[in-house]
């Protein structure tokens, strides 16, 4: 079932990119690949041929997903992600200094955020979702100073302003979609008692962002730092922390994209923030 599951992924990943279905409606997209797909499989494995096409009927669906969707998909996302944490209240003090740092930015464009603290200081992390939310756990905030923790939520408002987390999130449905059978985004509802959204949760903390999209991430908080007079070296001061702290982090799965990567990666974007500064004539003050 595992090699089966995994020939349905990859076959629906790159039929899907193909020249030939480009210029269809979303609807014709999934009868090709549903075809496609269906007929590849079953020549590769023993898998029966109709679980197979309704397999892959519910992949072509979920690659066909609205960005519109995605959106609402966020929103039930986050509802279920600050039912299953601890908020901190408005008037607590890690809520008015996470107000104070987001008043910082003034250069969000269309982006319309809302925010909030989950109470565990054991989690060293923050993330963004595409609905806007941010989420900012007080682990972090211990952690961070205040410019520091500015350059974190703008290295995850670069994630969501390259659409970095519309991808992840719907590569995460094409996964789970496809353990549910799910063949239309409405049918999700029967889905979600069973798990769905937990799944989902599961699937996004387990699969880090790219080298690439990382590094495009460190270089849009550096803009927003550059932007709203921020210590130019917040985000590298920030990632010499969390890698300093990565080993105890590593395999918590705190709701969304994993923030520790290898050592050396981190290391490389850590220089790659210093050259940056460097170039537009900021001295690290050692």
């Amino acid at each position: 079932m595992k090699k089966t599951l995994f020939f349905l992924l990859l076959m629906a990943a790159v039929l899907s990119s193909c020249d030939t279905i480009n210029n269809l409606a979303g609807s014709e997209i999934a009868n090709v690949i549903t075809e496609n797909v269906t007929e590849q499989i079953t020549m590769r494995t023993n898998a029966d041929p109709d679980a197979v096409a309704a397999a892959a009927s519910s992949l072509a669906s979920a690659l066909t997903i609205s960005n519109n969707e995605i959106i609402a998909l966020c929103e039930e996302h986050m509802m279920e992600m600050d039912t299953t944490n601890i908020i901190l209240p408005d008037d607590d003090p890690y809520t008015k200094r996470l107000g104070r740092v987001m008043a910082r930015f003034k250069n969000l464009g269309s982006m319309r955020l809302n925010y909030a603290v989950y109470d565990d200081e054991s989690t060293v992390n923050a993330f963004a979702s595409g609905d806007g939310s941010v989420r900012v756990y007080s682990g972090l905030m211990d952690l961070m100073d205040d410019d520091e923790l500015f350059a974190v939520i703008g290295h995850e408002l670069g994630h969501l302003n390259n659409h970095d987390v519309r991808d992840a999130y719907r590569t995460a449905y094409l996964v789970v979609a496809a353990r549910y059978g799910i063949a239309s985004f409405g049918e999700r509802a029967n889905a979600i008692s069973m798990g769905f959204l937990g799944d989902l949760s599961d699937e996004l903390a387990n699969n880090a962002y790219s080298r690439h999209q990382e590094n495009k991430a460190d270089e849009a908080a550096y803009r927003f730092c550059i932007a709203n007079n921020v210590d130019p070296y917040a985000m590298y001061h920030a990632l010499e922390k969390l890698d300093s702290v990565s080993d105890n982090q590593a395999g918590k799965k705190s709701g969304f994209a994993n923030m520790f990567s290898s050592h050396p990666d981190t290391m490389k974007r850590i220089k790659h923030i210093k050259e940056m500064a460097e170039k537009d004539g900021h001295i690290l003050d050692e």
